[in-house]
């Protein structure tokens, strides 16, 4: 066992880790991050590495930006908290309000703020199950989300989430979410079957599953432009078009989940803008600060608005919200985040730099561990594969995606591993084209690495 730190000793007794094997953790120890600056953060050995997840796909500013540190010190000199509950408030709800419906891809009449992503996906199974029952619709309640997905891990966004890992022993998903295909050409198109088929067959399911169910019990569909957590699944080109079509057909709700691709990830404000979703309503958090302090929002279109009148004029009260439900902190600091994307036009940055970064990831394609390489924007992955011909995948006992992650750490360069050995890129939008080429040139020395282990160890053999 690897000797730890007093740090690291004392958050193995005392902190539960997401999304770690807790078993393992206990000899393993954390990663114990002391600073940010720019695209790089400092362990508490004062190691530097490029911080190429953005945190968790989140930390779009990159770390110290002094302007968003001024905001949250401003703001907390002047109230650092009060609610918006029984109609009290304060200017910067309104303010980000604003800017939020301004930007939105499709037509907002208000916003519904809390403080996760996952609290945002659960507002939206909630409102649409509100927003039917205000129609008369009863039975309209079903939602359908897809396979790979990834939408949170309260109870109701982790029922949506498509990962078997958010179920698994949880009792999840609850009745009423159902799941469709996953839009992975590269692993789910069939033999000879062209990316045009493989998205008509995926709406024809979709179609097929909508009827199976009961157009009258399906409220809405809900899905992110790129999956992230899923593997970083971009979608073939007119996917979204086919699906938004059955959609429409059926009066279903359509929800964007814009967390990690909203606020410019994908060379436009928003991926529905990248893939030409219409959605009714999108859900955002993580990018909306920069991640410098929780806060979330989902709009509200204005026949959803009407319908939340009508219930509460019914009930008498429109019975949801948080204590930190528009909190002046988190408001402050996303309204200059987003003042902060307008004025340094970090759209047409991530634009001018995704050559070189979707560059780099197709290059990775070569190297005898991928399978398959992805990018859009700033956001990619590679799938590494036992063998290339066959796409025939390694054990996932062999641990192959998670070493590869490992030799990226010891090269100084912090990445993700997600299921199938896939691993993921999110940089700071903020990343210039060396920073962008440094940052490939470690995670190719990794992968070598990984090459190495592989060979040694005969992981290839079928």
């Amino acid at each position: 066992m690897t000797q730890l730190s007093n740090a690291a000793t004392r958050d193995i007794e005392t902190v539960i880790h997401p999304y770690t094997n807790l078993d393992a953790f206990r000899s393993s120890g954390p990663m114990i991050i002391e600073r940010g600056e720019g695209i790089h953060v400092f362990d508490n050995e004062g190691k530097k590495y490029i911080e190429g997840m953005a945190g968790l796909w989140c930390t779009a500013l990159g770390y110290s930006e002094q302007e968003l540190i001024d905001a949250a010190m401003a703001q907390m000199q002047q109230i650092p908290f009060t609610h918006v509950f029984g109609g009290k408030s304060h200017e910067r709800a309104a303010e980000l309000a604003e800017k939020l419906k301004a930007i939105a891809p499709h037509e907002a009449s208000k916003v519904l703020f809390c403080g996760s992503g996952s609290e945002a996906n659960d507002q939206q199974m909630k409102l649409v199950w509100y927003y039917n029952n205000a129609r008369g619709l009863t039975k309209k309640k079903k939602i359908i989300s897809r396979l790979r997905g990834y939408h949170g891990v309260t109870v109701g966004s982790a029922s949506m989430t498509g990962l078997p890992a958010n179920h698994r022993d949880f009792d999840l998903p609850i009745a009423g979410v159902l799941h469709t295909d996953c839009p992975h050409y590269y692993r789910n198109a069939e033999p000879g079957e062209s990316e045009d088929e493989f998205t008509t067959r995926l709406a024809k399911n979709l179609e097929d599953m909508i009827i199976r169910e009961g157009p009258e019990t399906v409220a809405a569909f809900i899905a992110e432009p790129i999956m992230g957590a899923g593997g970083v699944i971009i979608p073939p080109d007119g996917y979204f078009e086919k699906i938004q079509a059955v959609c429409d057909a059926y009066d279903l709700y359509f929800i964007a989940d814009e967390v990690i691709c909203g606020f410019a990830r994908t060379g436009n404000m928003f991926g529905s803008q990248t893939f030409g979703i219409k959605p009714d309503t999108i859900s955002v958090a993580k990018a909306l600060s920069s991640a410098y302090v929780p806060i979330a929002a989902v709009t509200v279109g204005e026949n959803m608005y009407q319908a939340m009148l009508d219930e509460s004029r019914k009930i008498g009260t429109f019975g949801h919200g948080f204590t930190y439900t528009a909190h002046p902190l988190a408001a402050a600091v996303a309204i200059k985040t987003l003042e902060i994307y307008e004025k340094r036009n970090i759209v047409g940055h991530v634009r001018s730099i995704a050559p070189a970064f979707e560059d780099r990831v197709a290059r990775l394609a070569e190297h005898p561990l991928v399978g398959h390489s992805r990018a859009k924007g700033l956001i990619g992955a590679i799938e590494m594969v036992a063998d290339k011909s066959s796409k025939r995948a390694f054990e996932p006992k062999a641990g192959v995606g998670a070493f590869a992650v490992a030799a990226a750490e010891r090269n100084g360069l912090i990445v993700r591993p997600l299921a199938g050995d896939i691993v993921a890129f999110c940089p700071p939008l903020i990343i210039d084209e060396a920073q962008v080429h440094d940052m490939f040139d470690r995670m190719e020395r990794a992968l070598n690495e990984t090459e190495s282990m592989v060979t040694k160890q005969n992981l290839r053999a079928a």
